[in-house]
């Protein structure tokens, strides 16, 4: 007896050292991350300019295939592909994007425009414009169903609406080992437009849904399914964002993981408002920070407040011209859970394509510990290892 409470004591001492030694090299693995962020974001990768660009031209003024040169941060367009737009507006907007250091718009026989004075006396030169005196004209940025984001999604938090699918493998648990997490929804944008002070604001309908499956079950058990509908109002300028949400959850189990499994169902479901603030340190490194309140929710007990911050990195150089490195850590302190940190963290690589820069899919290890964030399991503590693959359109 003797001899069996030893080994049991070693077995156990020898878990609780493997799980502290991976903690600290994911850890480490993070922190290596970082450093590496930074040595490639001291290096400018022209290409990727010049991509981004394309898609700002595209999507703030509705230009398509503009050609775009860009030279150690000095970008370059020709004047006759923007007649009809206010140029003093469309250099202050590209020249607000990190790293770039001068806009010049240049046409046939004209010196090159470094300056949104100098581009107030520009006339449109388009060759096949009969009148070559005409003043450019300015646009509104008020839209409708207009294209991008505002606040660019949360790549580390666990629910933020998007399509994804995940396996994870949960480590110290009894009841679920090996399981699948799935993902439906997204941000679409309905209305857009800019205040005097050049502040950019835009309306969204967001919604998604959150599925966790037991794989080890004979049918794969749908186990909970999280249903997410609100109504967030972004806001943008510069390398600072924000968002304010109204949004409605409720949890349901699924029904063959309740025939096999004696469960204290929490009919789960609530509205909330949360407010989220983000700020582009440089091009490689975001923080972000918010918080929200649960105004009505059942149960009744359900405590209502919570703190929202994390932190995201990105190299500004790719690989073979598509894969981007990123990582993000996510933290969510809850009061119902006496304000107890839910750490998520996410890092891999990204497949994006420099005329595509809206729509971006990602190859992610992940790492969850802290209060489960399936709704009727959200006072039990997992902790999990994972690999997914999460798309953004």
């Amino acid at each position: 007896m003797k001899r069996l409470f030893s080994r049991t004591n070693i077995t156990c001492e020898w878990q609780t050292l493997r799980k502290a030694v991976f903690v600290h090299c994911l850890s480490v693995v993070f922190l290596v991350f970082g450093l590496l962020s930074a040595a490639f974001a001291l290096t400018a990768d022209d290409r990727f300019m010049a991509g981004y660009i394309t898609a700002v031209l595209e999507r703030e003024f509705n230009l398509r295939q503009i050609p775009v040169e860009v030279s150690e941060g000095v970008v370059r367009i020709p004047a006759d592909r923007l007649a009809g737009l206010d140029m003093r507006r469309v250099i202050e907007t590209l020249s607000a994007i990190k790293d770039v250091k001068e806009v010049h718009i240049f046409s046939s026989g004209q010196k090159n425009i470094p300056d949104p004075a100098s581009a107030e006396r520009l006339t449109v030169s388009d060759a096949g414009n009969a009148d070559k005196t005409k003043p450019v004209e300015h646009r509104s940025d008020s839209d409708i169903l207009p294209r991008g984001r505002l606040f660019q999604p949360l790549i580390a938090d666990p629910r933020w609406p998007h399509f994804s699918v995940a396996y994870h493998y949960y480590l110290d648990n009894t009841e679920l080992k090996n399981a699948g997490a799935t993902s439906f929804g997204e941000s679409i944008a309905l209305l857009r437009g800019e205040t005097s002070g050049g502040w950019r604001w835009q309306l969204d309908i967001q919604a998604g849904v959150f599925a966790v499956f037991d794989l080890d079950a004979a049918s794969m058990d749908l186990i909970n399914a999280d249903y997410w509908v609100g109504f967030p109002l972004s806001f943008q300028k510069g390398p600072f964002s924000g968002v304010v949400r109204i949004f409605h959850q409720s949890s349901h189990l699924g029904d063959e993981f309740l025939l096999r499994n004696t469960v204290e169902r929490v009919n789960l479901s609530y509205e909330s408002i949360d407010a989220k603030f983000s700020y582009d340190l440089s091009d490689w490194l975001r923080l972000y920070v918010g918080g929200g309140n649960i105004f009505h929710r059942e149960p009744s007990e359900l405590k209502p407040w919570s703190l929202h911050y994390g932190i995201e990195l990105k190299t500004r150089k790719t690989f073979l011209e598509v894969l981007r490195p990123v990582a993000g850590a996510d933290f969510k302190n809850w009061e119902e859970n006496n304000w107890h940190p839910d750490v998520s963290v996410r890092m891999g690589f990204q497949l994006e394509s420099e005329r595509k820069l809206g729509r971006r899919m990602q190859f992610m290890l992940e790492y969850f510990k802290g209060h489960s964030p399936h709704g009727q399991f959200y006072s039990r503590e997992i902790e999990y290892l994972g690999i997914g693959t999460h798309f953004y359109f």
